[in-house]
């Protein structure tokens, strides 16, 4: 390292959702954070665009619900089904919101990343990280098995790394970042994560999602929207959903989500689902071709912590870098924003004297939060992968609007922890289940 050469105390790889949370609450603590962003604000992000009641309440934490007055608030869900149709308010929480917004990824990430840079973070834009600096440079950890703990086996871990080289992207000249701490929150194609060798459990649920906007006379409604048959040119049912987003704009944010293990929608044709859903969807949304803004466009969503390792001993890895997308539902904005925080404490902990083991402890932190909430969540797409059982308790659950209040509860993860009602006292019981079924997923399971 050459004299004068600055040791950040953390640089943080990606601002999306993860990477803005992590920066914003390191930077609030004292810490001189550096955050690079291959993208420059504003910039587009193929989301489906919803915060959920978890999303607002990390949102509101960063001081930023105010900023969220121009976007479009809606009170729940309407979810559609087999001939069947139910509208859900969200319901009452003693820490989160009866409430969600709609806002496209084009604002709402620039908004979260500059109130990281104003909390005190340096906010590094058209700046990619292209390799990372490792302490020892060799190959990465031997244990590439697909057991354990996300990706590999529960006793590896990521190498030291004292920065990233970064390349900017308009000169393309070249320099090195070095930090005493690396948070990785580039994305769920994370270059940087593969670089120190994480990788994704191939019996983990990944989705595949593609989305567009329409201009719509009920851009404005107060309900987002949940259709749980969709099905292909041909008519068949496939494991999925399709949804409808006011925006509040004049458009709508609409879109084809497939969910699966052992890639049951493999050779799906996501573009002809997608038309198929647009032409298939109430005709009171005026979704056409015409109406259409644009293209749509889509990726890959590993979920449910399927990707792994996520820590080091001065590394940690967030958000959908790390998988942390929800089973249930697709969702994973709110769940960036909880893992950049959770590894904020982590990396604030080790700098703040505990070292090594308060970033490894970063690792239980998940644990304690999402472990068997995401157990619960890999056997529910095991069960929706088939279409005939998940006709059937469609059909079954929609006729009791009582289930598809618990349902909805579960799936957007608000169990209330201060009473044991319906949800609460079935979630437990579905967690219990869950632990004594063979999961393909768990590390002792025969291959």
């Amino acid at each position: 390292m050459a004299p004068g050469d600055r040791i950040h105390d953390v640089v943080v790889v990606g601002a999306g959702p993860a990477g803005a949370s992590c920066a914003y609450w390191l930077a609030e603590a004292g810490w001189d954070v550096a955050v690079v962003e291959k993208k420059h604000f504003p910039r587009e992000k193929t989301c489906g665009d919803g915060l959920t009641p978890r999303a607002v309440r990390q949102l509101a934490d960063m001081g930023l619900e105010g900023a969220l007055a121009g976007a479009h608030r809606y009170v729940g869900l309407r979810s559609l089904g087999f001939g069947q149709v139910v509208e859900l308010a969200w319901p009452e929480h003693p820490v989160y919101p009866s409430y969600g917004y709609t806002i496209t990824r084009h604002d709402l990430d620039g908004l979260v990343a500059g109130r990281a840079a104003k909390a005190g973070a340096k906010l590094w834009e058209g700046t990619e990280a292209v390799a990372p600096i490792l302490a020892n440079p060799g190959p990465p950890p031997a244990d590439r098995s697909s057991r354990g703990n996300g990706g590999v086996g529960r006793a590896s871990v990521l190498p030291p790394c004292l920065g990233v080289t970064v390349r900017d992207t308009t000169s393309g000249a070249t320099r090195a970042v070095r930090a005493r701490y690396v948070v990785v929150t580039d994305g769920s194609n994370s270059r940087l994560g593969r670089a120190l060798g994480t990788a994704r459990r191939r019996d983990y649920p990944l989705g595949m999602a593609l989305r567009g906007y329409f201009r719509s006379p009920r851009h404005d409604d107060p309900f987002i929207e949940s259709h749980l048959d969709i099905r292909d040119p041909g008519g068949t049912v496939v494991p999925g959903y399709g949804w409808i987003f006011p925006m509040g704009d004049g458009r709508v944010n609409v879109g084809v989500g497939l969910l699966s293990t052992a890639q049951r929608w493999k050779g799906v044709n996501t573009s002809a689902l997608m038309d198929t859903f647009v032409s298939w969807a109430p005709k009171s949304w005026e979704l056409s071709p015409e109406t259409a803004c644009g293209p749509p466009t889509g990726g890959k969503l590993p979920m449910g912590l399927a990707v792994g390792p996520r820590v080091g001993p001065n590394v940690v890895v967030a958000g959908d870098a790390g998988g942390s997308i929800n089973p249930f539902n697709g969702e994973g904005i709110a769940y960036g924003y909880e893992t950049g925080r959770l590894a904020a404490e982590s990396v604030g902990a080790a700098l703040a004297g505990g070292g090594p083991a308060s970033v490894l402890a970063y690792e239980q932190r998940l644990e304690d939060e999402y472990a068997d909430y995401y157990r619960v969540g890999r056997a529910f797409v095991r069960l929706i992968s088939h279409p005939q059982v998940m006709r059937a308790c469609v059909s079954v659950g929609m006729r009791s609007e009582t289930v598809m209040e618990g349902l909805l509860r579960i799936m957007a993860n608000l169990m209330r922890p201060d009473h044991r009602g319906p949800s609460e006292i079935a979630y437990r019981t579905m967690v219990a289940v869950a632990g004594i079924l063979p999961d393909p997923a768990e590390p002792d399971h025969p291959r």
